[in-house]
């Protein structure tokens, strides 16, 4: 049953009806076992932060910051500061130097609080930078001090501030002021071009969102989420809390290498993701069937195909299907798919909302060939995350992003442009009214860069309109389009399309190493390094063909004709990905240049030849 007051009071009154039952969990490393939060026990970490924070001198509608990995803190810290009408800004726990210190100085931060080591470094190495910064506050009592620290305390000192019960009036004052109309978040963006803008969510909007969604996704008390994206990821931020008004159990994973341990050891119900969570499962089978004997791989095989024809030409469709089909699926989901699912530790699974990027249409029919009901969904930061979703119980068509929520209205612009309007839509960036303008008109519509169309009440995406290419032939390209096609492959980890003013399309591909170097062994291919890996004639051979077989279905104008393989991933540290893991092409470009005019110039005299 959803509790529908405002997110400052949410807390308290979950609290008040479900006592000592367990609201959060993480695993303690040093234990190394999963650890129960009490619903009771929240509520009191809650008003402690909030007198805490009451006792530095916070203000009304101030800025703090959360700089940190997913923790049970880092929910302490939002709703102390809810309780007091002060605003959150989490940053990502793998933000530069250079974005922390953005961040800070643009919402003027007087307080930030640091996960773990690595956060605390970054932010004590920018203090002499941050104009407002005052106190750092540490949440992991094993994090070493600079020696010429004396800015920060740790988290436990904080909250002994917090006993102090002499702001109740102030903080019952706050409380009783608090508005839907309250800035509650600036989430910034992680751009693939320039600064990052700070988005600003307010305490209506997530009241909205909890009401609309509500409406359409089976979520009850009983449920329990594996918190698996970052908190600072809107996707994540508003799905957790949508939880937590449910009266459900949030499962913290604080290490994300670790959550596949943490799915086997939680047994979630519920859990959000992006697509390439459900890629790396989908090769992971893949990779068991190659590996397997003979007896396995048909057995696995088949119960995929059955799985998937029974959903996606049925069951997605509400239709009933044939008697033998439908014991075969029964059998097979009794059998190989229940141990597949056990595997996983998703015996439990209600319902995985994903969304974040195109999901292949491999990959969604093999996971609900599996049993596992993955919800397709299409938002963005300034949308308070779901646009659309699939619903249960209606029609689900194969690569769309589901139908619109309720309250939310849409119309497309010039090139099919998404135009979103409603509760859920951000009234603007922050202190950023130029950036405002630009994507919100003056009729009140969110301008949002994707471009799509509705086709019997469904949403469909066709690409990132910043993002299409024009080939030298006057062809358009969807790269994102061909890159989801790609990644598939067990064999690419990363893809980033070569086509703007080309003449063809082609591929920067950071392969699998460890597969590549185990088809290597197999094949008698000796390689010192990976750039012998990548460069040996066999092995591009090989890659070619297997990428010849994920583009059969596109445009003869839109498939990769030349590739080349790179020894060295896209990474953060090189300024080559956001901290959302999206590629900044601009910098791949940049960095691969020689290599890519190389690549073109030997093709154009092998054409000329």
């Amino acid at each position: 049953m959803l509790n529908n007051c405002h997110l400052s009071r949410l807390i308290a009154e979950q609290a008040r009806k479900y006592g000592e039952r367990t609201a959060l969990s993480y695993r303690d490393y040093d234990l190394n076992k999963w650890m129960p939060i009490s619903w009771n026990r929240f509520a009191m970490r809650v008003r402690q932060v909030s007198r805490a924070l009451l006792k530095l001198g916070v203000g009304v509608q101030e800025n703090i910051a959360v700089f940190s990995q997913n923790k049970p803190e880092s929910l302490y810290v939002d709703f102390g500061a809810y309780g007091i009408r002060v605003v959150t800004i989490p940053f990502y726990a793998t933000s530069s130097g250079a974005q922390v210190t953005y961040m800070l100085n643009d919402a003027e931060v007087r307080f930030l609080f640091v996960g773990e080591q690595q956060q605390y470094d970054t932010a004590f190495s920018v203090i002499s930078l941050a104009n407002t910064l005052e106190k750092i506050i540490i949440f992991d009592k094993k994090v070493k001090k600079h020696d010429k620290d004396h800015l920060s305390i740790y988290f436990d000192e904080f909250l002994k501030s917090g006993e102090d019960t002499a702001y109740d009036d102030e903080l019952a004052a706050r409380l009783d002021a608090a508005s839907f109309n309250d800035l509650a978040n600036i989430l910034y963006t992680s751009g693939t071009t320039g600064n990052s803008k700070g988005v600003q969510l307010t305490y209506g909007m997530y009241h909205e969102g909890f009401r609309v969604n509500d409406r359409v996704l089976p979520l009850s008390e009983n449920d329990i989420f594996m918190n698996f994206l970052p908190f600072t990821h809107v996707f994540e931020r508003a799905w957790s809390y949508l939880g937590l008004t449910e009266g459900a159990q949030l499962a913290i994973n604080l290490r994300p290498a670790d959550v596949l341990q943490s799915l086997q050891e939680v047994h979630p119900t519920c859990m959000s993701s992006v697509p390439r969570f459900w890629e790396k499962v989908y090769q992971a089978v893949l990779d068991k069937m190659e590996h397997g004997s003979f007896v396995e791989r048909k057995l696995i095989r088949e119960a995929l195909e059955v799985g998937g024809k029974y959903w996606e030409q049925y069951e997605s469709k509400g239709k009933p299907a044939p008697l033998g089909l439908t014991l075969k699926r029964k059998a097979f989901d009794k059998t190989i798919v229940k141990l597949l699912r056990k595997t996983l530790g998703l015996e439990r699974a209600n319902f995985f909302p994903t969304a974040g990027a195109a999901v292949s249409p491999e990959v969604e029919r093999f996971v609900h060939a599996a049993g596992i009901n993955m919800i397709v969904g299409y938002g963005l930061t300034e949308s308070t995350a779901t646009v659309s979703c699939d619903v249960p119980g209606q029609g689900v068509t194969m690569g769309s992003v589901g139908r619109l929520i309720d309250g939310i209205e849409i119309k497309f612009g010039k090139d099919n442009e998404i135009l979103l309007r409603g509760k859920t839509i951000t009234p603007g960036y922050y202190k950023k009214e130029s950036a405002t303008k630009a994507a919100i008109d003056e009729e009140g519509w969110f301008h949002t860069g994707d471009a799509g169309y509705m086709k019997n009440g469904e949403l469909f995406l066709t690409e990132r309109i910043k993002d299409l290419f024009k080939t030298s032939n006057g062809k358009y390209i969807a790269p994102q389009m061909i890159e989801s096609k790609l990644v598939i492959d067990r064999y690419i980890e990363q893809a980033v399309i070569v086509a703007n003013e080309h003449k063809f399309v082609s591929a920067l591909i950071v392969p699998d190493y460890k597969l590549l170097t185990q088809f290597a062994a197999e094949h008698q291919i000796v390689c010192n390094s990976r750039e012998e890996l990548c460069s040996h004639p066999l092995i591009n051979k090989m890659m070619w063909k297997r990428i010849e077989m994920l583009q059969q279905d596109l445009a003869h104008y839109e498939q990769v004709k030349r590739f080349i393989l790179l020894p060295a991933p896209f990474t953060m540290e090189n300024d080559e990905l956001t901290n959302t893991l999206k590629v900044k092409r601009r910098v791949v470009y940049a960095h691969y240049a020689d290599k890519i005019e190389k690549m073109y110039a030997d093709a154009e005299k092998e054409h000329q030849a």
